[in-house]
């Protein structure tokens, strides 16, 4: 007699008024297994985590966990069926600290029905210090870099010991060492008998860490299967429907730099990016490359008027200018976009519609009697959506009902909107599909062919190796190494990004 699956869908469907986010799913995941589940944003794959974690009920269909039917009543009713969930838009309160975050809502009582805190604090430093992850139990979460939230947001799913882990883009805002520690951990919980369902779009981390997988794609179920037995060409096709021949464009042919259009002197912000200089020349994408915490960080946003410096200057065409603040990033002698980390909370108004997140720097321009011309605005910015193919209906559509790629099309069409002649571009394709990354890829390719210039960072090696005319590996806050051209290779990149020279001795 075959084993229960840990996890089963049977014709599950789910309905959103006249959208249909999951059509007729039907599969099943082995107990103990690390599952991926694959597809575009928008496929269904978020629709289906949520139902697992008690968020949703289907509307039609049956959901089991280890055999027991899973109505999807509640988070608690998932709790209680053993289902723990990490989400990539994270779930933590912003103003309590990492202990009481940890704690909630299963926070252990007294015989008064107080928290017995003391034990409770033991208790979770023990289990951070067994996971290998040392924080401040008292710092509040607000104050907490992204990669530092997610690691706690893991970290609180795994303290309730889960027979079920749902890890939703786990890795997007983690890189380098801090990947190889999810790694240890899910191979640590595989080996406990729990069962993993990993969502991602990284083929790297699906090959390193999965057995099996499913890709869901329009809402229907397209494929299960070993993860041995699919390559990653036909994973691509299943997901978006059809091949792409080159998931990269073609870099164009080395020419000669011209002037630089923007550049940094002896910078140093914070306390991490000390003394760093770079150019960036019309035409070019100038690479970013560092592991997590390196100044990267820093480096954008002292780039873009947002943080002070400590050192150094900042030059747009040669010219020393001063950026106090965003205002003056924007303007239009200086013309610089900033596409953050985390596009939700730093770069887009969820509940305000596309045209106003796209217009909104740069609103006085359709005002200039003080009341906005409606018709100029919707024109400017309808022309920025069909440049970056996002549907027009974002118009007036709030953007926080769209995907994550389209929320990402979205914060990029407005730095077209403001003539940006600057792109920062700070780890774009952060839980994108890999439809919509090679959208992206295209759109860069075509932004620095009309003449714009981008500084890029990526947490993905392949993505700054393919798109970057140059790179710049930094290292404890400094440049440590400068490639160009054919130079540019993972092992050129990884060697100064740990701290090695040439040679391959430790620096």
């Amino acid at each position: 007699m075959p084993a229960t699956p840990a996890v089963e869908f049977d014709g599950i469907r789910k309905t959103f008024g006249a959208t249909t986010a999951l059509d007729g799913v039907s599969f099943a995941i082995p107990e103990g297994a690390v599952h991926a589940l694959l597809g575009e944003n928008g496929a269904g794959k978020s629709t289906a985590v949520k139902l697992l974690a008690g968020l949703l009920r289907p509307t039609e269909g049956t959901i089991r966990i280890h055999g027991r039917p899973h109505a999807g009543a509640s988070p608690r009713a998932a709790h209680a069926l053993g289902v723990q969930t990490a989400f990539q838009e994270m779930t933590l309160v912003r103003d309590l600290t990492v202990l009481d975050n940890i704690l909630l809502p299963y926070a252990p009582m007294g015989p008064t029905g107080l928290i017995r805190r003391t034990a409770a604090r033991a208790a979770v430093a023990g289990h951070l210090e067994a996971l290998g992850f040392a924080v401040d139990l008292d710092a509040e979460i607000a104050e907490l870099e992204l990669s530092v939230r997610q690691k706690i947001e893991i970290a609180r799913a795994l303290w309730r010991r889960p027979r079920v882990l749902l890890l939703d883009e786990p890795t997007s805002t983690l890189a380098g060492r801090d990947v190889d520690w999810l790694g240890e951990i899910i191979a640590a919980e595989r080996k406990r008998g729990t069962t993993v369902v990993f969502i991602t779009h990284r083929m790297r981390e699906v090959r390193a860490f999965c057995d099996s997988l499913t890709i869901l794609r329009n809402g229907r179920h397209i494929v299960s299967g070993p993860v041995a037995g699919i390559s990653d060409a036909e994973v691509i096709e299943k997901i978006i429907g059809r091949s792409i021949e080159q998931t990269f464009p073609p870099r164009p042919a080395a020419a000669p730099l011209g002037a630089p259009v923007f550049g940094v002197r002896d910078l140093s912000v914070g306390t991490k990016l000390a003394g760093v200089s770079l150019d960036l020349h019309r035409g070019e994408i100038l690479g970013i490359a560092g592991l997590q915490g390196m100044g990267q960080q820093d480096l954008f946003l002292a780039c873009f008027g947002m943080t002070e410096l400590r050192a150094g200057s900042i030059l747009v065409d040669g010219r020393p200018v001063r950026l106090g603040s965003p205002a003056d990033a924007i303007r239009a002698n200086v013309a610089i976009g900033l596409v953050p980390e985390d596009r939700k909370t730093e770069g887009l108004f969820l509940k305000l519609s596309g045209r106003t997140n796209a217009s909104i720097p740069v609103v006085s321009r359709f005002a200039p009697r003080g009341l906005i011309d409606g018709a100029a605005e919707t024109r400017a910015v309808g022309a920025a959506f069909d440049a970056v193919e996002v549907d027009r209906r974002a118009l007036f559509t709030r953007a926080g009902a769209f995907s994550g790629g389209n929320q990402q099309k979205i914060a990029i069409s407005r730095w077209l909107v403001a003539e940006s002649r600057i792109l920062l571009l700070f780890d774009p394709t952060r839980g994108i599909d890999v439809g919509t990354k090679h959208e992206l890829y295209r759109m860069m390719r075509a932004y620095v062919a009309a003449g714009g210039s981008i500084l890029f960072h990526s947490t993905e090696i392949p993505e700054l190796i393919h798109l970057s005319d140059r790179v710049l590996v930094l290292y404890d806050g400094r440049i440590a190494a400068e490639l160009a051209g054919e130079a540019i290779t993972e092992p050129a990149i990884m060697r100064p990004a740990l701290g090695h020279d040439h040679a391959g001795q430790a620096a």
